[in-house]
């Protein structure tokens, strides 16, 4: 018999979110971060992931989650994240493509008022979509509020084949590099898009294991992420940035990147760049466009944090049954970079 598998298909801000509701293999743990540890060490689930990811299912910027319970009866549904190169502990384009879904599925009830709170746990803690909706039910909008972010480490200097750069590190949800991308002489292009990716990919793994990236207290957190090229395009009192987020081994978000934003504002906040109450305008790599603002300050880890409320919005592509043809010699796929 072959293997089935359903989708449904979601694009937030053009990086695609592949929604499994169903994987029908169990998943050990108490909470969801458990449950990532037990499916990345799964060559069942693992092997799920690549048939989905993998081309000639998927490619290799391919992105999406499989729906599993939540952590207690205080969230609607936990979700495992994943890409080509594994499980990831946050991901905000995906948490607003699993809001839009809930309430455009039915699994959660739109509000009458106009905005519903689905609640998600994903493997770095609970985080909320905020869906918009008009008065037929129709949904126009959507938040992502993430868990707070905080600056782990400012100005650290990296010796790259650019030269020597400086990056800022800090984590919302997972850990990101920054870098200012007019001080290696690249924009935020899609004509630029290979040095983007080698660039990118270099700062991540010449990072990764130093102290700047460890998670004050979760090692199943620590380790860089993705790396923000970003340039800044502020004028008349509007903060506004372009930014190219190459995460995983050289994965490049077509989006603005949820949690990625997440971290700009974490770290622009505590450089005095963005005032509290002020919006953040973030532009991707292909013109599409975030919204962000702080909504509350905390302290986390002994850090002064923010919690940020991303805004944007995440349109179905489709539904799939995948089939796997057990005569088929390219299970579970391949990928070309």
């Amino acid at each position: 018999m072959r293997e089935r598998y359903a989708t449904i298909d979601y694009h937030t801000a053009g990086e695609p979110f592949r929604i499994v509701p169903e994987l029908g293999i169990p998943i050990a743990g108490a909470d969801v971060a458990s449950k990532r540890v037990s499916a990345m060490a799964s060559p069942n689930v693992d092997r799920v992931r690549q048939l989905l990811c993998f081309e000639p299912r998927g490619h290799a910027d391919m992105y999406g989650g499989f729906i599993v319970e939540p952590n207690d009866d205080g969230a609607h549904l936990g979700v495992l994240f994943w890409h080509k190169d594994g499980f990831s502990t946050a991901c905000g384009h995906g948490t607003i493509a699993l809001g839009v879904w809930a309430v455009e599925s039915g699994l959660v009830a739109a509000e009458r008022s106009g905005t519903t709170d689905v609640i998600i746990d994903v493997p770095s803690g609970r985080v909320t979509a905020r869906v918009h909706t008009d008065p037929d039910g129709t949904v126009t909008g959507a938040d992502f509020i993430n868990v707070p972010g905080y600056v782990l480490a400012q100005q650290v200097p990296v010796s790259t084949s650019r030269g020597a750069v400086l990056a800022d590190l800090t984590f919302a949800g997972a850990i990101y590099a920054q870098v200012d991308a007019s001080t290696v002489g690249l924009s935020i292009d899609p004509e630029e898009v290979s040095e983007v990716i080698a660039f990118g990919r270099e700062v991540k793994w010449l990072l990764n294991d130093s102290p700047h990236a460890q998670h004050p207290s979760d090692a199943r957190l620590s380790g860089v992420y993705g790396t923000i090229l970003f340039s800044d395009h502020s004028a008349d009192g509007v903060v506004r940035q372009r930014n190219a987020t190459v995460f995983a081994d050289g994965e490049l978000d077509r989006s603005p990147c949820g949690s990625g934003t997440c971290a700009r504002v974490a770290t622009l906040t505590e450089q005095g760049a963005l005032p509290v109450g002020s919006e953040l305008v973030h532009d991707s790599i292909v013109g599409s466009r975030f919204l962000a603002r702080v909504v509350a300050e905390v302290v986390e880890a002994g850090r002064r944090a923010t919690t940020t409320q991303v805004s944007g919005m995440a349109h179905k592509t489709g539904e799939h049954v995948f089939e796997v043809d057990p005569r088929d010699e390219m299970t579970p796929g391949f990928v070309l970079r």
